[in-house]
């Protein structure tokens, strides 16, 4: 399979995860302040997200549109960097940004919100709540972070181009 077709795939199975765990979270956690305790560290509880990333800009200041229309031009280039991927750590991260970019813009386009609803906490610390996009799209940095630190990905490119001298 392609380094592009993986990259695709990862986009698909991460806005389908993102959007099939929405939907059971909008079902289950339908009720005002319900909560379901998975861990003594982790709960599942329902938060719409009406900013950015961790609630930033929240509360109405800026309109679903506005941040769907900001999302979809930031997808539409993570989208062209993916068809011109070289590598496969590249081909790799930019799926998964985008597959979870596309699932925030479905719900703010669907919801005017995001939803949320993981929400991870310890010692009386608790972390914004958040989804399965935003992991599939942290995930995918992290992996473009790691790249730019160790260069693997560059590594991976040259042992593809090394297996196609040989096929030749």
């Amino acid at each position: 399979m392609s380094m592009r077709r993986v990259g695709l795939l990862l986009t698909v199975i991460a806005l389908v995860l993102d959007q099939a765990s929405k939907q059971w979270a909008l079902a289950v956690l339908s009720e005002p302040g319900s909560r379901i305790e998975v861990l003594p560290f982790w709960n599942m509880v329902l938060v719409w997200n009406h900013g950015v990333s961790f609630g930033l800009f929240g509360g109405g200041a800026i309109s679903p549109l506005m941040l769907a229309g900001v999302t979809g031009l930031i997808g539409l280039g993570v989208a062209v960097w993916l068809a011109t991927a070289k590598t496969w750590l590249v081909s790799i991260a930019a799926g998964m940004i985008l597959g979870g970019a596309i699932g925030n813009i479905i719900d703010r386009l669907v919801y005017g919100a995001v939803v949320d609803f993981i929400d991870w906490h310890a010692y009386g610390y608790f972390w914004p709540v958040f989804n399965v996009a935003d992991i599939a799209i942290t995930l995918g940095v992290g992996v473009l972070i790691i790249d730019s630190f160790f260069g693997l990905g560059s590594k991976t490119n040259l042992s593809d181009q090394q297996e196609k001298k040989h096929e030749s």
